[in-house]
């Protein structure tokens, strides 16, 4: 059934909002990729709730207040606070690992480590299109533009880079109006029919809305939790920079100790504390928790077990896990995708019934949604049918393209997305691609030379690593948007105005730096992302890749589980595991979650079973103020290094438990 219309609402969208906004989204585009690529070891712009949008928004608040003290008149109120950090969550995530570290170094790493040895050049010449690299596909390696990229003390050619930029914007420009499409259809079934938790909207919303604001921050228990973080990456920055002050170890891989077979055969497993996450995942629900950090260990097990029986342990081809438990990662994805959709068959009834229902009254206008039902399920089709198209005037099948573009936004985004609402989880790396699936049918290097390379590139931009995906973001913001009773239409312009903003202003940091540092002197991951991409798809035109082993077999056994656990879920209520939680087991972001999960687990079962819920409820500000602190840390430190930089003076910030 649908919700009532929201009543109450705040009307329209007031210029202050946009005109603090804009310059505010270019000022942090800076921050971000300046940040993650120069200054390298914090990665403030991976989360999908960003420290830095955070932080920009707890300086926005604290002006607002000021201002309204000095003046008497309240100046900014949640119609104008919302807007400012959804543009400044879109601008952090999308200048760091969601768009602009994805989509410029596949459009120039290829030339600049191709060699007369390893023929990189010669196996593209024919195939790769000139309109998505800034180089001559069919010219020799290591061209001008590619040296003056990678190597730096040069000015940038904007006639050579344009092109490529535009080119890869349009594709993107499709892909997420497929997300703000698909978030509204999701929102009223996910917020209003199944009432999940959206864990990343508990802090913004705190400080948004002054009724919660003003009781948070003159809360005790908040500031002895923000003290938490505070003295620990304190004592751990002054200890990377002077050796001789102790510092307290947060990561710790367990790898070092384990010698022997089968152990030696375990995959990376690192225990992290993360006190960010410790904070998140205190709002979860128990079982939730227990099943992030048991299923983890279930993984690391089975491959050993696999080990074991004389079976090899061999890696994703582009992720972490092994293929054991990519795999049954996949089938889970499969049979969740399944329920989900089930489960949401009603809502999504009353959603096609809007399709073609032109001049009728809906409960869909703008008082509830950002756009009509109508016009989410056009523009969905549009944009999909688009990137389809897009992709083809590349050199991909129709076929390939269908199930490239189909399993990523339809498969694997729609379950992260649904990993963050529900289960809070701060990252979303998957541990597969839709070519992983692809394989299990047919052998990769049979795809042919000129499919296999735009799936490379394919790969590189968005399905590798969907860190710092949209689609979350548009779906908290519409959250927020109802409970701060915010015009959910009056979001859209904002939207619109930070994605735009954001590659623009990103794409011109990104590539100014680069050619000012040299990019091989920067933040090494983006350059090798794009080129172990392109590498393999090289290797599978020459033949020289091969399918793991017992793929179908684990897949089968992912869909077995996940279908036993969602049946046991449906059948006893108390049953404590979630196949969410089984889903994600193999992803790079419980690596650096599992422990805080088993923390944050442990701590909230003893809190409920000393105090009950009066005590749960009363420690809230205490774990908000943790993850606050740690944000505020990592904002703090990176300013540090940014202006030691400027100064010349070499800053070394802590370990964040963020990666």
């Amino acid at each position: 059934m649908g919700a009532e219309p929201t009543t109450g609402a705040t009307r329209g969208l007031r210029a202050r909002a946009l005109l603090l906004a804009v310059p505010l989204c270019v000022l942090f585009a800076y921050i971000t990729v300046y940040g993650d690529m120069v200054c390298k070891s914090v990665q403030i712009g991976i989360l999908q709730l960003p420290p830095p949008a955070v932080g920009a928004l707890l300086l926005v608040v604290a002006l607002g207040k000021l201002i309204t003290r000095i003046t008497g008149h309240r100046w900014l109120e949640p119609r104008d606070l919302l807007p400012i950090y959804t543009m400044l969550t879109i601008t952090v995530l999308m200048c760091s690992r969601g768009t602009i570290e994805k989509v410029i170094p596949p459009t120039i790493e290829l030339n600049y480590r191709a060699t007369e040895e390893n023929k990189a050049m010669e196996t593209f010449a024919g195939i790769l299109p000139k309109w998505l690299v800034a180089y001559d596909p069919k010219g020799a390696p290591r061209q001008r533009v590619a040296k003056d990229y990678s190597e730096g003390n040069a000015q940038v050619d904007w006639r050579l880079w344009l092109g490529p930029l535009l080119s890869w914007s349009g594709f993107l420009a499709l892909v997420y109006i497929s997300f703000l499409c698909m978030s509204v259809i999701l929102r009223r079934q996910w917020q209003d029919n199944e009432k999940l938790v959206f864990p990343l909207t508990t802090l913004p919303l705190t400080l948004i809305d002054e009724s919660q604001s003003r009781s948070f921050f003159t809360n005790r228990l908040m500031w002895a939790g923000f003290a938490v973080p505070t003295v620990l990456y304190l004592l751990n920055g002054l200890h990377e920079n002077f050796p001789p002050v102790p510092g307290l170890t947060t990561r710790v891989v367990i790898n070092q100790w384990l010698t022997t077979r089968p152990w030696n055969q375990i995959q990376y497993t690192p225990i992290n504390l993360s006190v960010e996450a410790i904070g998140f995942f205190y709002f979860l629900s128990g079982d939730l928790l227990l099943s992030l950090w048991l299923f983890y260990v279930y993984g690391r097990c089975f491959d050993m077990m696999m080990v074991q029986f004389g079976y090899p342990s061999p890696m994703m081809n582009a992720h972490n896990p092994s293929c054991f438990s990519g795999y049954q990662s996949m089938g889970a994805h499969l049979v969740l995708v399944i329920y989900l959709l089930r489960a949401a068959w009603p809502h999504l009834q009353t959603v096609k019934s809007r399709l073609l229902a032109f001049g009728t009254r809906m409960d869909d206008g703008p008082e509830n949604e950002v756009i009509t039902y109508r016009a989410a399920l056009w523009g969905l089709g549009l944009s999909f049918i688009g990137s389809l198209w897009w992709i083809r005037v590349a050199g991909l099948d129709w076929g390939l393209g269908l199930v490239q573009m189909g399993m990523y936004v339809f498969f694997i985004c729609f379950v992260l997305a649904r990993l963050v609402t529900e289960a809070g989880v701060l990252q979303t790396e998957t541990s597969f691609r839709p070519t992983d699936f692809m394989v299990m049918f047919r052998p990769q290097p049979t795809f042919g030379a000129r499919n296999l390379t735009v799936i490379g590139l394919l790969d590189i931009v968005v399905a590798r690593d969907p860190r710092g995906l949209l689609l979350t973001n548009f779906l908290d913001s519409q959250k927020m948007a109802h409970d701060l009773k915010v015009r959910p239409r009056s979001m859209l312009l904002p939207t619109i105005t930070a994605v735009v903003l954001a590659f623009v202003a990103g794409c011109y940091f990104f590539l100014t730096l680069s050619h000012r540092d040299g990019h091989v002197n920067l933040y090494a991951y983006p350059a090798a992302n794009a080129w172990s991409r392109m590498s393999n798809a090289q290797a599978a035109i020459e033949y020289r890749v091969t399918n793991p082993p017992l793929t179908g077999t684990m897949f089968g056994l992912g869909v077995v589980m996940t279908t036993a656990l969602v049946v046991l879920r449906a059948t006893f209520a108390g049953f404590p595991l979630h196949p969410l939680a089984y889903a994600v087991h193999a992803a790079w972001s419980m690596n650096v979650f599992w422990f805080s999960a088993f923390l944050a687990w442990g701590i909230k079962g003893f809190i409920l079973r000393a105090g009950g819920m009066k005590l749960y409820r009363r420690l809230m500000p205490f774990f908000l103020g943790m993850t606050l602190g740690s944000f505020t840390m990592a904002c703090l430190w990176t300013a540090a290094v940014i202006i030691g930089r400027f100064r010349g003076v070499n800053i070394n910030p802590p370990m964040f438990g963020f990666d």
